[in-house]
């Protein structure tokens, strides 16, 4: 649509897509807004919109996932997190345990992330584990600690739903909810997400490519979701130095394709404590709109993820090398260029 197009002509434009049968997707941009059109088998005409008040151009959409596609939509999106902007140049960070693991352990994490200059918590209430026998997290009662910490420092909740059943009730507490690594391509779930009002930070899976990747947030935006936030956490490959292989190459990849933001979890990414922080900072370098680090109070003695997990002072120092590489990055793109 046109910059200046109100409602009455967006909504007339939606009209139209509906008389042909297909569905309309309104996505709101900081200039113009964007209407995406699926339900379509076959080409349609852009003559059908291009002769409406306020259209400025009707484009075909030459990728699998439309509504995900920069084609769509040409500027950055920008989602809101308890009032914190993921994608609007700032520095993000999400801080916090694995695992929820009691009451005095997420508050004190919670004042440690805040400490430290994150804006949002993360920490799993519900946890899929590859073993049965491993700890599973503590469910609702988990949640409410969560809660109680954002009351206690401000900051935004990133918890995962893990299925389909729970996810009424983890959207219920989240200020954004997690769809994991393993659960990337479980369908039934995605939609579920897309039905949601709450952000959707969208894991990569471990094995999947990129397309399959900007696929699975098709499905989210596809029921009408269109808060989502992408994070590159490492996928598998034959190397055995770290747990996974961080592909730092798929956030520049991602921006050229995609209007959503890219975040990336380096502790995933690494599984080793030591490579936290200078792949951290590598992200940061590559474009990422910010990171998502696991946090504990005493990390050897943590129920998960222990040795990816970095102490509080080494979180601190991550915060601040992270914010000089932004302000670097930031202070570049804003020097002017001479033409001799």
């Amino acid at each position: 649509m046109k910059a200046h197009a109100g409602p009455a002509e967006i909504a007339r434009v939606c009209e139209r897509i509906e008389s042909l049968g297909f569905k309309p997707h309104i996505i709101p941009g900081e200039q113009r807004t964007a209407i995406g059109i699926t339900g379509n088998n076959s080409p349609i005409d852009p003559a059908d919109f291009e002769d409406l008040p306020g259209v400025a151009e009707a484009i075909r959409v030459s990728k699998p996932y439309k509504l995900v596609s920069r084609e769509t939509k040409r500027e950055n999106t920008a989602v809101t997190v308890n009032g914190v902007r993921v994608g609007c140049g700032d520095l993000v960070l999400c801080g916090g345990p694995c695992s929820v693991e009691s009451r005095d352990q997420i508050l004190e994490c919670a004042h440690a992330v805040k400490a430290a200059g994150a804006q949002l918590l993360r920490g799993g209430a519900y946890k899929p584990r590859t073993s049965p026998y491993s700890f599973q997290g503590l469910g609702e009662a988990g949640l409410r600690y969560l809660a109680e910490a954002r009351e206690a420092t401000g900051l935004g909740i990133v918890t995962e739903a893990i299925d389909v059943e729970t996810f009424d009730l983890v959207e219920s507490y989240a200020d954004c909810v997690q769809i994991g690594a393993r659960n990337m391509q479980n369908f039934s779930l995605l939609r579920r997400a897309g039905r949601s009002r709450k952000p959707i930070l969208l894991k990569r899976g471990m094995s999947s490519t990129l397309e399959e990747f900007l696929m699975a947030a098709e499905y989210i935006l596809a029921d009408g979701n269109y808060n989502v936030i992408l994070c590159e956490r490492g996928v598998r490959t034959f190397a055995d130095h770290t747990r996974n292989t961080l592909d730092l190459s798929v956030v520049p990849a991602v921006q050229s394709l995609s209007h959503l933001p890219i975040i990336v979890d380096p502790s995933h990414g690494t599984g080793k404590r030591d490579k936290v922080l200078p792949m951290a900072l590598a992200a940061l370098a590559a474009g990422a709109a910010g990171l998502i680090v696991e946090v504990h109070p005493n990390p050897e003695k943590a129920l998960s993820d222990g040795y990816q997990s970095l102490d509080p002072a080494q979180f601190a120092e991550l915060a601040e090398d992270c914010r000089a590489i932004s302000a670097l990055l930031t202070s570049r793109r804003r020097v002017p260029v001479l033409a001799n």
